[in-house]
């Protein structure tokens, strides 16, 4: 619990700073939840989803406090509009394991409508994982690992700009250094909570 209060401080401030900054709120909802702090988590979490209704992993994240606080059925709720999101956005993961939750609730998952098929992705296109539309590529992978070829696979660079953007207010916000293995951890599951990456 002592090492997390640091942590439930930095993201406190960093939601604080920027009320807008739907990572900071899930961030800080997370922490909460770590902690066991199932009202602050519930609340972070529903911020997290007033700014960014597509955040899948925010519903099940809400869910998860909302049972922990023994509210079942408005966990229910929050796990049926989470699983339409996370299907509507081709999330599989959260979308399987909320619908595993509601089973395990004794609640019947929702009825699905089969996704449409897009039109098909072109040349110097990719259809994004953050924002579910296709658009223009990355010219080339932003780190030369895995992760920067995932990266130029699945984000458009409209996309990409917008954690370029957010990486700095993340790095500013928690002083990261990306020398630190640590913060560099930090750093990378930041990006890829923001990105939609799993």
């Amino acid at each position: 619990m002592a090492e997390l209060n640091p942590r439930i401080e930095q993201f406190r401030k960093m939601a604080a700073d920027d009320p807008d900054n739907e990572l900071g709120h899930f961030s800080l909802g997370r922490a909460y939840l770590d902690a066991g702090m199932f009202d602050g988590a519930i609340a972070s979490f529903q911020r997290a989803i007033e700014i960014n209704p597509q955040m899948s992993r925010a519903y099940q994240l809400l869910a998860l406090s909302l049972m922990r606080k023994g509210q079942d059925q408005l966990a229910i709720e929050f796990l049926n509009k989470g699983v339409r999101v996370a299907h509507d956005r081709g999330d599989m993961m959260p979308r399987n394991e909320m619908m595993q939750m509601l089973r395990d609730l004794g609640a019947p998952p929702p009825e699905l409508k089969k996704a449409e098929a897009p039109r098909p992705v072109g040349a110097g296109e990719v259809f994004c994982h953050r924002c579910n539309r296709i658009g223009p590529k990355l010219p080339s992978a932003p780190f030369s690992n895995a992760q920067g070829k995932e990266i130029q696979d699945k984000i458009c660079q409209p996309c990409w700009r917008e954690w370029l953007a957010m990486g700095t207010k993340v790095i500013n916000e928690l002083r990261l250094s990306l020398a630190d293995p640590d913060s560099q951890r930090i750093f990378d599951q930041h990006m890829r909570e923001f990105l939609n990456l799993g």
